[in-house]
């Protein structure tokens, strides 16, 4: 019976098209007389827009049904319940067919003829969260297949979709990337050569540069020139790297898959740089790590957080998927450790991610989150104009610090990874564009840098590069200078090691910081989070306290409900929801909260900052005190301290507040932040409750 139901439905709703055979860079970079006038006017004779859409996270299910039960024993597959027909928001529901549908029509007359390339960052299948309808191979591979026929419908060109030329057959480039559920058992791949690595190399064909394909089956990466000679999206199957994927194991041994994918990526990136080239990097897990959590193994990240600090002339930035949740990680290379990189030291006390987050752990992720960014040095403004007259020297010496602190004056300690929120509406279905700077980009010439132009030494014995370090007075707050210190101190560990390890060289010498850090051709300049309230399009409920009822089917620990859990429909019939669309939550080119003037390392480096005070500046402060509650100087300044108060220095005793009392939170960047996160789907006194402070408690500044 599920058979007929997955061919009649699948039958239905994929492309009339047959998919075209292959996917070609934007122009063929061996007929470099046509280079100049096929730049200008960019792909398929399109201009370069300076925009690219990231999607991510469609779980397209097709036994979902409206009005069904969201409750975790009928999955909205059966039963009667809110699930509406565009999908059931705020629960674990997966994407209906026509979310899908919807989306792409969206996309189609919204964001077609306004995007250079589309970033496609996995999990494209639905969830085995029904026992009573296991996942098969049949269709984790068909939903992949729909969904590529979904870009075809959108993005090919018709007039060449079913012609033998396998080298026309799109406006724009589409770059995909593995997720754990487009896998079964889901989160478990196995080295490749493998049947999972095939079965891609054919559904993703068109996508994949044929002289990549013998690569791909072996490992399921690789990457596109979206704008050949100039700029390339590497396509990371972070699989390898999951902390989750028993199949594997880290990144320390070359046998594994994973120390295999990072040397291509390694490789990849300093070919890239000899040709002056620049590279974005996605993937479908982040690299996220707090003191608790983690979602690679540590050796993993140890490996690509130094790979990104080497390399940081040439990686533009990286994107993700996965947590569905909104928000961004910093990298910091002073968290390398020599060790890790070498191979398995003492096991990493941290608790895994897995396979997705609910509220409650989110919310512990992001907490934890602000707690380290609460302890970021200060990010000093770059100037270019001389320091007034009379400034006091310690004034100097205090900037001169902060400098050194983050790696110099573009925080180059650091590097950046964006996590976009997903289409399955665990929370709201989201898109994400991202504008990046065009300027020069059609007459901008690649400039190759020579073997000898380098700062930090060369790939090779580990000694030489420290030489190099130091002989070159490397600022000792960058990631590299730490490394070599560690490896003075651990002596005989170290030498026994060292010559298994090889360090990529860092930036030559002259060049000047990379488009992460420094405002340049390629450097993203700013993106629009787009998000369709499906409350309101589904229009299901009117009762309005049902839709402020977003506390106790949405925060949780286990299967969501939703925030209608409980409630019926008030429409027996087959629904007709108004007009789909996708509408602006916020963007970050004209935002006054997050006030970001760019998406460099630094902007994210301040906002983070910001993010972490718990004595936010005037500027940054919710108003706490009402006028029945008197402030008291007595108690910490945010309800993460009551959390956290450990970490602190002064310890404070805290008279118990009862579980009804009211919180309010005081900074208003973090509690922009932790609304953003959940695509703003939660009511904002639940935000208060779990993000903030008991009200009337604290001193405003």
């Amino acid at each position: 019976m599920h058979l007929l139901i997955w061919s009649l439905l699948f039958g239905a709703l994929s492309s009339s098209h047959a998919a075209p055979t292959t996917q070609k860079p934007l122009l063929d970079i061996g007929h470099k007389d046509r280079l100049e006038d096929n730049l200008t006017r960019g792909y398929s004779g399109r201009p370069l827009r300076g925009r690219f859409l990231h999607i991510s996270d469609l779980h397209p299910d097709p036994f979902y049904r409206y009005h069904s039960s969201s409750r975790q024993e009928d999955a909205c597959h059966r039963g009667e319940g809110p699930a509406g027909i565009l999908g059931a928001e705020t629960t674990d529901c997966d994407s209906p067919i026509s979310l899908i549908n919807a989306t792409f029509k969206w996309v189609d007359d919204n964001l077609k003829d306004e995007i250079d390339f589309v970033i496609w960052t996995g999990d494209s299948a639905r969830h085995d969260n029904d026992e009573k309808i296991p996942r098969t191979v049949e269709q984790v591979t068909s939903l992949n297949r729909m969904l590529v026929n979904k870009f075809v419908e959108v993005f090919g060109k018709e007039e060449n979709i079913n012609d033998t030329d396998p080298t026309n057959d799109f406006i724009i480039p589409i770059i995909p990337a593995w997720g754990n559920n487009d896998i079964l058992p889901h989160n478990i791949l196995a080295k490749g050569p493998n049947p999972w690595t095939k079965r891609y190399l054919d559904i993703w064909r068109k996508f994949i540069p044929e002289e990549q394909r013998h690569s791909f089956e072996r490992g399921g990466w690789f990457y596109v020139e979206v704008i050949p000679n100039k700029l390339a999206v590497l396509s990371l199957n972070t699989l390898y790297f999951f902390d989750s994927n028993a199949a594997v194991d880290g990144c320390a041994d070359p046998s594994e898959p994973g120390y295999q994918h990072l040397e291509w990526l390694r490789i990849q990136l300093q070919f890239l740089r000899q040709r002056g080239m620049k590279a974005i990097l996605m993937g479908h897990v982040p690299p996220a790590r707090t003191e608790s959590k983690i979602s690679w193994d540590e050796t993993c990240w140890q490996r690509y957080t130094l790979w990104l600090h080497q390399f940081r002339d040439v990686v533009v930035g990286s994107l993700y998927g996965h947590m569905n949740i909104d928000h961004f990680i910093l990298q910091d290379s002073h968290n390398l450790d020599l060790l890790s990189l070498l191979g398995p030291n003492e096991p990493i006390k941290r608790t895994s991610i897995g396979d997705k987050l609910n509220t409650q752990s989110a919310a512990s992720y992001l907490t934890e989150l602000r707690s380290e960014w609460s302890h970021l040095p200060e990010l000093p403004k770059v100037s270019s104009t001389r320091e007034k007259r009379g400034k006091k020297e310690n004034g100097h010496a205090k900037k001169e610090k902060s400098i050194k602190n983050i790696g110099g004056p573009w925080g180059e300690r650091y590097s950046l990874s964006l996590v976009s929120p997903s289409v399955i509406p665990n929370y709201f279905p989201s898109l994400r564009v991202i504008e990046y700077n065009i300027t020069n980009a059609e007459t901008r010439s690649p400039t190759s840098t020579t073997l000898t132009d380098r700062v930090d030494g060369h790939d090779g014995n580990m000694l030489e590069v420290c030489r190099a370090v130091d002989r070159e007075g490397r600022n000792e707050n960058l990631g590299i200078s730490i490394l070599c210190n560690q490896a003075i101190d651990e002596g005989s560990d170290y030498k026994a090691k060292k010559s298994k390890f090889k360090i990529p060289r860092g930036p030559p010498k002259s060049s000047p910081p990379g488009p992460a850090y420094s405002p340049q051709t390629f450097s993203w300049l700013g993106y629009t989070q787009y998000y369709a309230n499906l409350t309101e399009i589904n229009d299901d409920f009117t009762d309005s306290t049902v839709l402020r009822a977003m506390n106790e089917g949405v925060v949780g620990s286990g299967w969501k409900e939703g925030k209608h859990h409980g409630k019926h429909p008030k429409k027996k019939s087959k629904p007709s929801p108004p007009r789909f669309e996708f509408e602006i939550e916020y963007d970050t080119r004209d935002d006054k909260i997050f006030d970001l003037k760019d998406l460099t390392v630094k902007s994210f480096v301040t906002l983070a900052g910001r993010i972490g005070q718990y004595k936010p500046k005037k500027g940054d402060q919710i108003p706490t005190q009402t006028s029945n509650d008197k402030p008291s100087a007595q108690e910490p300044e945010d309800h993460d301290l009551l959390q956290s108060g450990k970490k602190h220095k002064k310890k404070k005793k805290h008279r118990k507040h009862p579980k009804h009392e009211k919180r309010k939170a005081i900074n208003r960047v973090w509690f922009t932040f932790v609304g953003r996160a959940f695509v703003g789907s939660r009511d904002d006194n639940d935000l208060h409750n779990e993000f903030g402070q008991p009200v009337g408690l604290f001193q405003d500044n």
